[in-house]
């Protein structure tokens, strides 16, 4: 476990958050470096960036989306991620560029040739290609529940959107996870079984690589 790069991806209420977590723990349990961070946010600049595109108020268009989570990508990349990562630790995160993917291209229809030249643009590829990518993913009704029942504030900019932008961004990302021989687990169960998946498929990818 020296100098990786695991992502978490799925919708929201899928749960990414809770595994990322438990990975952390597992991980720092065995005393290894690790840094944790959920795209947007996890840095003060970033988390301004988070506030702008999360704020259903706004409903900024999908290009606009594209170019401001590249822009934090790359803060979060280059002053985070790749130190880490030089340093000889693991970098897990909540969500990479896949997510918009899913979301502009596959939810908004931003073309994907763009997103791809914008993302190769801003982050080497180091970050493009992650050690180990996981994708959670949940019928929309389930999903809808745990959104639900987090209680606090209001869905956000995407969250809030229909049923139609939803079940294309599961699309998008079934799709995606086929494109990148990205493993698909079932979000349903309780998160320790989740977790035990997730680290077989880890300990698997690390040991082939």
């Amino acid at each position: 476990m020296i100098g990786k790069y695991i992502v978490i991806e799925g919708q929201d209420g899928t749960g990414k958050s809770t595994q990322v977590q438990l990975l952390v723990d597992y991980f720092r349990g065995l005393g290894v470096k690790v840094v944790v961070f959920e795209e947007p946010g996890g840095s003060p600049s970033t988390d301004v960036i988070r506030k702008l595109l999360k704020t259903k108020h706004y409903q900024l268009d999908g290009l606009t989306n594209v170019l401001l989570f590249s822009a934090a990508r790359r803060e979060l990349w280059t002053k985070i991620g790749q130190p880490t990562i030089d340093g000889g630790g693991v970098v897990i995160v909540a969500r990479n560029w896949w997510s918009t993917l899913a979301y502009q291209h596959f939810g908004q229809g931003v073309s994907r040739q763009l997103i791809e030249q914008t993302t190769a643009e801003f982050l080497p590829e180091r970050y493009v290609k992650p050690d180990v990518g996981i994708i959670l993913t949940l019928p929309d009704k389930k999903r809808a529940q745990r959104l639900r029942g987090r209680g606090g504030s209001s869905k956000d900019s995407f969250e809030s959107r229909g049923r139609d932008f939803q079940d294309k961004v599961n699309a998008g990302y079934l799709e995606i996870a086929g494109q990148y021989d990205t493993a698909v687990i079932d979000a349903s169960p309780k998160p320790d079984k989740i977790h035990q998946e997730i680290l077989k498929i880890i300990i698997k990818s690390l040991l082939l690589s």
